[in-house]
């Protein structure tokens, strides 16, 4: 069966998107890829890669006036959880043949075969993810119970009127901030679980979904080249925070996830060198390439930033143009 993925991503993030659209070929055979790329720079290297599976939509080629009007009062990372909604909306809405449809956040690496998700997913017309936090940091669901990070939409009449609401939701507000039962385009997802009930799955697999906020929770191994959690295969861990840095270097996540904690070194090792590899690729197609990898001393200013700025102050600092995530 044909499985049809959608995701979003610019030059900043093209080499951890590379890496996730090849781990994604890798590990889902029958596969047709959307990606919206942000930037004319994006769809031009992605388009040296010669993907057969991967379909390539230039931001232009979709934003209408109803975004472009709400464009200039969104930070960047804003306006693409914007787009996570949209985007998904306007394949369903454009490709008659998408049958099933699954967003991926472009910082997701996959390392075994996903059927045992669609397995699980079965008949259901939507399916998330939630963030399962470790109990440490289980103050953060008040942020949002599910993770945008794989959502399904089938196309059926609880799958398309669930789509299209949450693109209406995050067209009209959907900002860094938790306001009125709001944060993002996450929290949305919330009321899902008791408007769909019976029409939703949560995905409940232990390989699906790890995170910086969860990984705590399993005890990760590895076995004939394969990493377990909990005895089951890892499908995709989410690298949120993770930075390329200069001279060769990375920088894992922040110690709000990892203080006290040990570190899941067989997961990021495999994707350190996915990502190399994505780089020495992009170079052959756009000799120099560095767009996404950054000083140390910017990613640990930002880490500083996020953990013990209070919100007010983040959102100036956002304002006036210094991305956190």
């Amino acid at each position: 069966m044909r499985r049809y993925f959608c995701t979003l991503f610019d030059r900043n993030y093209l080499i951890k998107g590379v890496s996730m659209i090849k781990s994604l070929i890798k590990h889902c055979h029958d596969v047709e890829i959307y990606v919206l790329c942000m930037d004319s720079e994006t769809k031009e290297i992605l388009t040296g890669f010669n993907f057969n599976q991967v379909h390539l939509i230039l931001l232009s080629d979709i934003e209408n006036q109803e975004l472009l009007s709400i464009k200039p009062g969104r930070s960047a990372a804003e306006y693409c959880w914007t787009l996570s909604a949209f985007f998904s909306w306007y394949i369903m809405s454009t490709f008659n043949k998408v049958d099933m449809l699954t967003y991926l956040d472009a910082d997701l690496l996959f390392y075994s075969n996903v059927t045992p998700l669609f397995d699980e997913i079965n008949t259901a017309s939507i399916a998330i993810i939630e963030h399962r936090f470790s109990e440490k940091l289980i103050h953060l669901e008040a942020y949002g119970r599910f993770n945008v990070e794989w959502v399904s939409f089938r196309r059926d009449t609880a799958g398309l009127a669930c789509l299209e609401t949450w693109k209406d939701q995050c067209i009209e507000w959907c900002f860094a901030r938790l306001e009125d039962g709001r944060m993002g385009d996450q929290k949305y997802l919330d009321s899902w679980p008791t408007i769909y009930a019976d029409k939703l799955c949560i995905l409940q697999h232990y390989g699906a979904g790890i995170a910086p906020w969860n990984y705590a929770n399993y005890k990760i191994t590895k076995n004939n080249n394969q990493i377990f959690v909990n005895d089951s295969p890892l499908v995709f861990y989410h690298f949120h925070q993770f930075q390329i840095l200069k001279n060769n270097k990375f920088h894992w996540m922040s110690k709000a996830y990892s203080e006290n904690e040990i570190m899941p070194d067989l997961i990021y090792m495999q994707y350190e060198n996915e990502i190399r590899n994505a780089l020495s690729e992009i170079n052959k197609i756009k000799p120099g390439f560095r767009f996404g990898i950054r000083s140390a001393g910017i990613v640990t200013l930002r880490h500083i930033i996020q953990r013990f700025v209070g919100l007010r102050l983040k959102n100036f600092i956002r304002k006036i143009g210094i991305q956190i995530w």
